[in-house]
């Protein structure tokens, strides 16, 4: 049994085949569906998913950093509102993307240590996105007590220097389909870090595993990813499944 942490199926790409795409995954073992956050615009959508499948969805609450703009207000009141609302259970996704806009930098910076600050107040998890941004990443999160900041670094591509950074940042790694990537450096990175230290995720409809790269990704192939996992840390896949089914459960508490 799995649990994707991290999914998008309120986006368009799946707005003709939703309810298919989730029987079709738990079918395939996925027990629950984690859905990050973009902006307010996606909020309705997510909560009418969260009503259609209360036991299988789980929400986050957050203003991802590209949508950082010159409403940033309003989105983040928009996020501390529903985070008093309870029905919430980690900030994310946040961060810092640099990959198309440096010009908004510092605002990006601020918006994530404002929305850090926040799943501190709520005892909540965060789950992080970065695009090339690392060391801009670190120095926010170095502002805080790692005793107090817990989560996941989402979609995680880095090297293992980096990966050990996060990791005592009281991070887990968010592993997706980049793994199963032929020439992906990934692979040998999570060959060297405990699987206790990593949760699977999909991203879908993004980042679609071997074979199906550059097609619409889904939570059913989450266990693709598994497999690539279990044959680099030479274990059977159900061990892969019970131990980062057992850390999504802890970082989530669900």
């Amino acid at each position: 049994m799995f649990i994707d942490t991290h999914t998008h199926l309120y986006v368009e790409q799946f707005a003709h085949d939703v309810n298919d795409v989730i029987k079709r995954s738990i079918s395939e073992g996925i027990t629950s569906f984690i859905l990050p956050s973009i902006d307010s615009n996606y909020t309705k959508k997510m909560l009418q998913l969260k009503n259609k499948f209360p036991e299988r969805i789980h929400l986050m609450i957050g203003l991802h950093p590209t949508h950082v703009d010159e409403n940033f207000e309003f989105e983040l009141e928009n996020v501390f509102n529903y985070l008093n609302s309870k029905n919430f259970i980690a900030v994310g996704e946040i961060g810092i993307d640099l990959f198309r806009d440096k010009t908004k930098l510092q605002l990006q910076m601020d918006v994530f240590y404002k929305q850090i600050k926040w799943a501190i107040k709520f005892d909540l998890p965060i789950v992080i996105h970065c695009r090339e941004a690392y060391e801009q990443i670190f120095e926010v999160l170095e502002s805080f007590d790692k005793n107090k900041i817990r989560g996941i670094f989402h979609c995680f591509t880095g090297n293992e220097k980096q990966a050990k950074k996060i990791i005592d940042f009281n991070m887990f790694l968010g592993i997706g389909g980049i793994l199963t990537f032929k020439n992906s450096n990934l692979q040998k990175v999570v060959k060297n870090i405990s699987l206790k230290k990593i949760v699977l995720e999909t991203d879908s409809p993004y980042l679609a595993p071997q074979p199906f790269r550059g097609k619409r990704n889904e939570s059913t192939y989450l266990p693709i990813v598994a497999n690539r996992l279990a044959e680099i840390h030479r274990v059977e896949i159900s061990e892969i499944a019970k131990i980062t089914t057992s850390n999504a459960k802890k970082i989530f508490k669900i």
